[in-house]
């Protein structure tokens, strides 16, 4: 399976802070925000991942993470010129995914719970068209809204519902076979001249090949969108990580833990941090874990 990071878009309702800035390039307390949904790829034991951004960004990206080899890592970089909607990633996107599965998930989203990696894997496994999920909300009105049978397959799918038939938010993770390409590239734009995902979504739901598993209690869903989700974000993985001694979405962690890498080349990637909490903290993972094999690693850190 293939990964997409889409980062792009101009970040205007965290302005000023977005003045110069990809908006996934800012802080959420010790790391930047871009980690956070390029660790749920990682769990999912996806290693080759497309990053959109802006094209004044796309360097940004590229200095921080490089071409992703020392993570165990294959990472590419396209530029989106202008947001034209969250299905333009599967166009821009195409000849990166080639012949696979892909799995998109939106930049600015922290997904955080128990065996979340066993969740994105069991999904994978069985996908034949999409697979979604659901955040339970209070308020789903504000959002796209899902209803599922009792199997987990999609019945309904409705963009802020004045009656919701569910309260089941669809996250900004979507994992999809290779007929995506096809259905993005048949999309016509909506009024404001974007290609939506939800369409891409109906065209699934049509089919009868969409499903959407529930992220139960216990889980978090997080969308940065605001200075005070942001704020608020930032609040939760620091709350976390000082009461647990754990880091959420250390990506040098989940590479060491999920095979990628080994424990001298996470111990090199610590030392190279300095002499900060984050820092010390790889090293020690690097001396106190010793490298397991992917399937071992299933589950064994959250995002």
């Amino acid at each position: 399976m293939k990964g997409i990071i889409l980062a792009g878009g101009s970040g205007t309702r965290l302005r000023p802070l977005t003045g110069t800035i990809s908006k996934q390039l800012l802080p959420v307390y010790d790391k930047p925000m871009i980690y956070y949904p390029l660790s749920v790829l990682m769990l999912a034991g996806v290693r080759d991942i497309l990053i959109i951004s802006a094209r004044d960004h796309v360097d940004m990206f590229r200095s921080m993470l490089g071409d992703g080899s020392r993570l165990g890592l294959e990472l590419s970089y396209a530029a989106q010129d202008e947001p034209r909607g969250i299905a333009e990633a599967f166009l821009i996107g195409q000849e990166h995914i080639g012949d696979s599965p892909v799995a998109l998930i939106l930049g600015d989203n922290v997904f955080h719970g128990p065996g979340f990696s066993s969740l994105i894997h069991q999904a994978a496994a069985r996908l034949d068209g999409c697979e979604l999920f659901g955040y339970p909300v209070k308020d789903p009105q504000r959002y796209g809204v899902g209803e599922v049978d009792a199997e987990g397959r999609l019945v309904s799918l409705v963009e802020k519902p004045v009656k919701p038939r569910s309260n089941l938010a669809v996250t900004g993770l979507y994992l999809y076979d290779n007929d995506v390409v096809d259905i993005a590239r048949g999309l016509a734009p909506s009024a404001r001249g974007e290609l939506e995902i939800t369409d891409v979504n109906r065209a699934y739901l049509a089919a009868g090949r969409a499903r959407l598993t529930a992220l139960g209690r216990g889980f978090a869903w997080l969308d940065m969108g605001t200075h005070d989700s942001l704020l608020q974000a930032g609040q939760y993985v620091q709350l976390l990580e000082q009461r647990q001694g754990e880091r959420i979405a250390c990506v040098e962690e989940i590479a060491l833990r999920m095979g990628f890498i080994g424990p001298e080349q996470c111990h090199a990637l610590g030392r190279e941090l300095g002499d900060s909490g984050y820092g010390r903290y790889v090293q020690e993972t690097a001396r106190r874990t010793p490298a397991r094999a992917p399937e071992s690693a299933v589950g064994s850190t959250a995002a």
